[in-house]
């Protein structure tokens, strides 16, 4: 048995002796077997992710069958007829929702794919801001949490090795 002082920094409170498992990483190895598993902020994402991807969704598939039962706060749409809009949101949604679950399976894909439909989610956004201004800001505002979480917080984090991979 060694103390934590013969360990080395980062150790302390570890049965193995290695290295602390950081948290706040996309992926880390596990002791027990060097699998994957995703990080707090990772799993933040993918869940902020899937309820936009759903809710946009629903939002589309009730603007393709009945136009008329969603209510408008504001004006009219930009541009196109919200039967238009409701297709552009029920495809964006379902590609974001799939995408959210290669978040969760760990997928390399995911990651950039997701910063692609969550940037893409707030520009459709704006062609719907004047019918749903709060909606809209509020979808916006999502969609940039996801960004940062899934740009910022990318690092990946070993137990095998000396720590952090950059």
């Amino acid at each position: 048995m060694t103390s934590p002082a013969d360990r080395g920094p980062g150790t302390e409170g570890s049965p193995t002796g290695g290295t602390a498992r950081r948290e706040g990483g996309v992926s880390g190895a596990l002791a027990d077997g060097g699998l994957e598993e995703p990080g707090g902020w990772a799993v933040f994402a993918a869940v902020v992710l899937f309820i936009v991807g759903t809710l946009n969704a629903l939002w589309g598939l009730v603007g393709i069958i009945n136009g008329d039962v969603l209510t408008v706060g504001g004006g009219e749409v930009v541009i196109w007829s919200l039967t238009a809009w409701g297709w552009i949101h029920f495809i964006v949604g379902l590609l974001m929702v799939l995408t959210a679950g290669g978040l969760f399976a760990m997928q390399d894909w995911a990651r950039w794919t997701a910063v692609f439909f969550a940037a893409l989610n707030a520009i459709v956004q704006i062609g719907v801001i004047t019918a749903f201004p709060i909606w809209s800001l509020l979808v916006i505002a999502l969609d940039v949490l996801v960004i940062y979480q899934l740009t910022e917080r990318w690092t990946a984090v070993s137990r095998a090795g000396s720590g952090a991979l950059s």
